[in-house]
């Protein structure tokens, strides 16, 4: 089966008004098939939303890439300017589900319309009879399991948070994108309306409306039931790379293993454990990194790891980006 999105040692990196470079995101490679959902974590700052501008071919400055290559479907999407990613890329092979239906939707405008705004904007097409986009409109959200209606012809204030992010969903998904990137789509909502999202978003999957999806979120334990693969970030680059169960069950990497240990568990067995913290700040990306990168709040660093760079390695069945993880 042929990979719909590939990944190959995509590098990028801020230029400062002064000139100088900050590495940001550093060789990352990885591909997905039909059907797969790669969830990406890691604290603030480590990367993700810079990777993910990357992965849609947003290089809007000071953002640019320094190597590597992202494909969709077999098409490169470097070297494109900003209006045609707008017009060939967005929404058509890429797609994001942003962080925060309420501040993504336009308060002056009925869901309808911010609907048909973003099928005028990148159908590539002037003369769109709007009575037939609210039609695919209805059909679409039909799909959805919501009162269509209602939906269509409220403001994003006269919705609730669980009806907003699934308006934003299924705005994200109108025209059918090969991959769809979700940047933490599930973070305001509480525990109900989270599960209905997430069925939401399988149930799209399913029924091939996209082919595959980047999950990102800091909440680790609800990769295990989201994700076949995840992917832990840290200061720019991949640490650990494998499947879910994996990750959550069995981290290998130091890093991996701290974000687990900082995480509230509802594990019958792990309750009386406290959440433990991890000390120390991420490097400073804009000056030049001797060594690991999580050495300096590693517990288990040995001197060479302040000397020697890191490679990804296989560990088992996984990659992990530690000279000593077994």
């Amino acid at each position: 089966m042929a990979n719909i999105l590939e990944v190959k040692d995509l590098s990028l990196h801020y230029l400062t008004r002064f000139g100088q470079k900050i590495g940001a995101v550093t060789d990352v490679s990885f591909a997905m098939k039909q059907g797969e959902i790669l969830g990406i974590a890691g604290e603030s700052g480590c990367g993700k939303s810079t990777l993910v501008n990357g992965l849609m071919g947003l290089f809007i400055p000071p953002l640019y890439p320094t190597s590597g290559d992202v494909l969709v479907g077999g098409e490169s999407l470097m070297n494109r300017t900003p209006q045609e990613v707008r017009k060939n890329v967005l929404s058509q092979k890429v797609s994001m589900i942003p962080q925060g239906a309420f501040n993504a939707l336009n308060p002056t405008r009925k869901i309808k319309d911010i609907a048909a705004d973003v099928i005028a904007a990148h159908s590539g097409s002037k003369n769109i009879n709007k009575q037939q986009i609210y039609t695919r409109l209805r059909e679409r959200f039909d799909l959805f399991g919501m009162e269509t209606d209602h939906i269509l012809n409220s403001f994003p204030i006269q919705l609730t948070a669980g009806e907003r992010q699934r308006s934003v969903i299924g705005i994200s998904t109108l025209l059918n994108p090969k991959v769809v990137i979700a940047d933490e789509p599930t973070s305001a909502l509480d525990v109900t309306t989270q599960k209905v999202v997430i069925k939401m978003i399988f149930d799209l999957l399913e029924k091939n409306i996209f082919s595959t999806m980047i999950f990102i979120t800091h909440e680790l334990p609800l990769l295990r039931h989201v994700a076949h693969n995840i992917a832990i970030m840290y200061a720019g680059e991949f640490v650990e790379y494998g499947t879910a169960i994996q990750v959550v069950h069995d981290p290998r990497h130091p890093y991996t293993r701290a974000l687990m240990g900082a995480m509230l568990s509802a594990d019958a067995n792990q309750k009386s454990k406290k959440p433990t913290t991890i000390e120390g700040a991420p490097p400073s990306l804009a000056k030049e990194i001797i060594g690991c990168r999580f050495a300096e709040r590693c517990p288990s660093a040995r001197p060479e790891c302040k000397q020697k760079s890191q490679s990804l390695r296989m560990v088992g069945e996984r990659l992990v980006r530690c000279d000593y993880a077994e």
